[in-house]
């Protein structure tokens, strides 16, 4: 059985599905602080904290748990600015309670949702694993962490692990089951799409003067399917006696903001109104993750990975949950 930590959320959901129809049995922790028990369509399903290690605790005695695969960070930037010890307790410290847990009901196997934010200010266009990992922001910072820990707990414990470095998650369920689901929304994709049901005036585009084709900041879109896919070809491959290692997943190729908006005019048939506004500090020009590692080792293989593919989804998805 696998457990997902933090699978009432958008990513963990998404997998919890695709892990439920390649025939795996799950169980799903979260405390539903920014998960939703609607979400929750598979497996079984356990209301807990990892703050709290005795409930962590009873969920393992309760369940035959084989290997887990932890999504429950926070995950908002300037959050993590402004309030780093809720970042600091929850991406941390909460992760050693689960991992202390895994070791003492040995279980060995950790598949960990890790960011690019670790790797901070972009030095080279396409950003492989082997980039600098230097974050800018207390969320880069507590993943990175985490990162070193899982690396050091594999030397002296014996753990294996994966390390999976998304960009920018995007999209929904093709049978618009689950989907994006935030609360507050901070994405570019579902704040056009609010954006094209009336739910918002207009789309802010931070800076339109960027080293960019179209003067806007272009970043890596990766469907959320894929990512789960990621994920369990990852488990896949520690179970087969993979050594412990990271890989990033995107899609290798970037669009920008003004693609974005369009993308979701020529979907939606909607007209979206923009307003252009400064740059935000410390949003890099562009930010693409090559995939070639995961590609190569993992057999991985984004098959969803059309931006008008992507929105399609996400359309169909939003237009469900705003009815």
């Amino acid at each position: 059985m696998i457990l997902i930590a933090g699978g009432a959320g958008y990513i963990g959901s998404h997998a919890n599905k695709l892990l439920t129809e390649r025939g795996y049995e799950t169980v799903v922790l979260d405390n539903l602080v920014y998960g939703h028990r609607e979400s929750v369509r598979w497996g079984q399903f356990a209301e807990a904290d990892l703050s709290d290690i005795d409930q962590i605790r009873a969920v393992f005695r309760k369940y035959p748990i084989e290997a887990v695969m932890h999504f429950s960070a926070y995950a908002y930037v300037g959050e993590s600015v402004t309030d780093p010890e809720k970042y600091y307790y929850n991406n941390v410290a909460n992760t050693l309670n689960l991992l202390k847990v895994m070791r003492e009901f040995k279980v060995g196997y950790f598949v960990f949702s890790s960011t690019c934010a670790t790797y901070g200010v972009p030095q080279q266009t396409l950003l492989t694993e082997s980039h600098p990992q230097v974050p800018i922001n207390p969320y880069g910072e507590t993943k990175l962490m985490v990162e070193r820990i899982l690396r050091d707990y594999s030397v002296a414990y014996g753990l294996n692990y994966v390390a999976l470095r998304y960009f920018n998650a995007a999209g929904a369920d093709v049978d618009a089951e689950i989907g994006e689901w935030h609360q507050p929304e901070t994405h570019l994709i579902p704040l056009v799409l609010d954006a094209a049901l009336g739910r918002r005036e207009a789309i802010d585009i931070y800076g339109t003067d960027y080293p960019t084709p179209d003067g806007t900041c272009v970043r890596d879109y990766i469907h959320v399917t894929d990512l789960s896919d990621a994920h369990i070809l990852a488990l896949e491959y520690l179970k087969k006696g993979g050594a412990s290692t990271a890989f990033n997943l995107g899609n290798g190729t970037g669009f920008s903001v003004r693609q974005v908006i369009e993308t979701v005019e020529q979907v939606t048939a909607k007209k979206i109104a923009v307003r252009e506004v400064p740059r935000r500090p410390g949003d890099p020009p562009v930010l693409v993750g090559s995939n070639a590692l995961a590609r190569e080792t993992l057999g991985w293989e984004p098959r969803l990975h059309e931006l008008p593919v992507i929105i399609e989804t996400a359309w169909k998805w939003h237009q469900k949950l705003h009815k």
